[in-house]
């Protein structure tokens, strides 16, 4: 999307005969709020954690599952992006109701039916494994254990239930790191979701690999991407079995494209829908982002870089566009920015809105201020 400090924000466009409805929810990198905006792109409900909101789920019980900003004072990952303090749980009011504490989780995570949460994090690496990964660029400050990534599974009351180093499964020879990316990573993983199976599905920004692990062995039972995507954001594996795919192109051979979205048939691996902008360099973010698959077969975009969130029919018209309107200073309290790490909408009949008070007018003098009532 091409950037002006005078484009407008909010609600750019809604076509209600062709949209999903439902509430969306959006919170900016930095900020210590997320909110549930309507349609009409008017907020309807907002959550408030002092210790950051960089990334959000609202649960089956209505409460918001949070990951917050990145300890400042824990060196190993410091300046990594998508890093996190903690895992926190909030209830409608924003009352903090469970904490789950590792300075060493970062960027997904994911609360299982079972009531345990599943989530990344970095591992240092063993020196011999470390010095063979290959690619990316050296430097004299580059470590001797390389980060790897684990998915940790932890119980209600805060139990390591079991670990999978995913490092332990991939390929020296096949998972090579960016030319154009450094050294104190591995694969960095920026998404985690669960198969129908019940396994483990895997982005891999460093190598441009999205890789699906076997949660009974450990094993990587399929491995794509190398070639065909670049520094991709949040694989996620659709209702038909088609994996979905938030291809930033950031990196790409021959690049200036834009990003796209992809689905990506996981037998034969071959591409069988794509969406780019009209044109294509209209659609672009270099970083974060995602995109979700609605039962009406649309698909709800976030181009995470600029704050803009779009919903788009299977033939790629947008139907709902919104700006987040919400800047927030970065970590040293400087550029504010409305980026945003994903934005997912919910629809009116969802579990967790049971009788919720989703009244914007709650929300008048605030939704006044943004020119929305």
């Amino acid at each position: 999307m091409g950037w002006s400090i005078h484009h407008p924000v909010g609600l750019i466009y809604y076509s209600p005969m062709l949209s999903h409805k439902g509430y969306t929810l959006v919170s900016s990198n930095t900020a210590d709020f997320a909110v549930l905006v309507d349609m009409e792109g008017r907020i309807c409900h907002r959550w408030e954690y002092h210790g950051g909101i960089a990334y959000g789920k609202v649960l089956l019980n209505g409460n918001l599952l949070i990951r917050t900003s990145p300890d400042p004072d824990y060196e190993e990952t410091r300046g990594l992006g998508g890093g996190s303090a903690s895992l926190v749980e909030l209830d409608w009011d924003s009352v903090k109701v469970w904490e789950y504490d590792d300075p060493a989780l970062h960027h997904d995570y994911e609360r299982l039916l079972n009531g345990n949460t599943i989530y990344l994090r970095w591992e240092p690496m063993p020196a011999d494994l470390s010095a063979r990964v290959r690619g990316g660029y050296r430097t004299p400050e580059d470590p001797i254990n390389v980060l790897g990534d684990t998915i940790r599974e932890v119980s209600p009351d805060g139990e390591t239930l079991a670990e999978w180093r995913t490092w332990e499964n991939l390929s020296i020879e096949d998972d090579v790191i960016c030319p154009l990316e450094g050294r104190r990573e591995w694969t960095h993983a920026n998404a985690l979701s669960s198969t129908r199976d019940g396994d483990f599905l895997v982005s891999y920004r460093q190598t441009d690999t999205v890789a699906i692990f076997s949660r009974e062995t450990g094993e990587a039972t399929w491995k794509w991407g190398p070639g065909e995507i670049s520094h991709q954001h949040n694989a996620t594996q659709l209702p038909g079995g088609n994996i979905m795919i938030f291809d930033n192109h950031t990196h790409a051979r021959g690049g200036g494209r834009g990003s796209r979205i992809i689905e990506v048939n996981q037998e034969s691996g071959e591409i069988e829908w794509t969406y780019e902008g009209r044109p294509p360099v209209s659609f672009y973010s270099s970083y974060i982002s995602g995109a979700d698959r609605f039962p009406n077969g649309n698909t709800l975009i976030c181009e995470g870089a600029h704050g803009r969130v779009f919903e788009i029919t299977q033939d790629g018209d947008i139907v709902w566009e919104y700006i987040n309107p919400f800047f927030a200073p970065d970590r040293e309290g400087r550029n504010p920015s409305n980026a945003t790490f994903r934005a997912h909408r919910y629809p009116p009949d969802f579990p967790g809105f049971t009788d919720r008070d989703l009244d914007p007018t709650r929300y008048a003098n605030l939704n006044r201020t943004l020119g929305l009532m």
